[in-house]
């Protein structure tokens, strides 16, 4: 009896200790995508939409292939470009993120689309998102990202021409 339980205490210890190297390795390839200045856009009553936005810096090259979270029913990556003299947004399947390239999620470019909403998102507020990276060996990996609330007339402002029909 005495045997079986130091093997069972050497198969825990191993397995713990595989764990260890399972979480230091998933922590080490967290840390080859940089996530800056993670933003969100804050609500007004009855918003059912909103973006968010931030900086990725890979250090390998890689694809943002999703991004998800628990303020909306759904996510998607968009996309605004000109077309046609007008500017459009539309959802894309993904974004490069070229090694050591930063990529700018913007207001005006690439950004997040959090849909249908699950509540006012107020200046302030932590909405946790997270990002869906897929590697040159189409390897995924997760990476927790927590974005800012900021109010609706942040620094950040839409590109030019892309006006909402509000004033300053």
């Amino acid at each position: 009896m005495n045997k079986i339980s130091i093997k069972s205490l050497a198969a825990a210890v191993a397995f713990a200790a595989a764990l260890a190297g399972f979480t230091h390795a998933a922590r080490a390839q967290d840390a080859g995508l940089t996530v800056q200045d993670a933003w969100v856009r804050a609500t007004v009553p009855n918003q059912h939409a909103t973006g968010v936005f931030m900086r990725l810096t890979s250090a390998a090259p890689g694809r943002l292939v999703a991004v998800e979270s628990q303020a909306a029913k759904h996510v998607e990556v968009h996309e605004m470009a000109m077309q046609d003299n007008v500017m459009k947004m539309r959802q894309v399947a993904g974004i490069d993120l070229p090694a050591g390239q930063p990529v700018e999620l913007k207001p005006g470019g690439y950004h997040v689309m959090l849909i249908d909403l699950a509540g006012q998102i107020s200046p302030g507020d932590h909405v946790k998102l997270t990002l869906v990276v897929e590697d040159a060996a189409r390897q995924q990996r997760r990476v927790a990202v927590d974005a800012v609330a900021r109010p609706l007339n942040a620094a950040a402002a839409p590109a030019a021409g892309h006006g909402h029909g509000h004033g300053n």
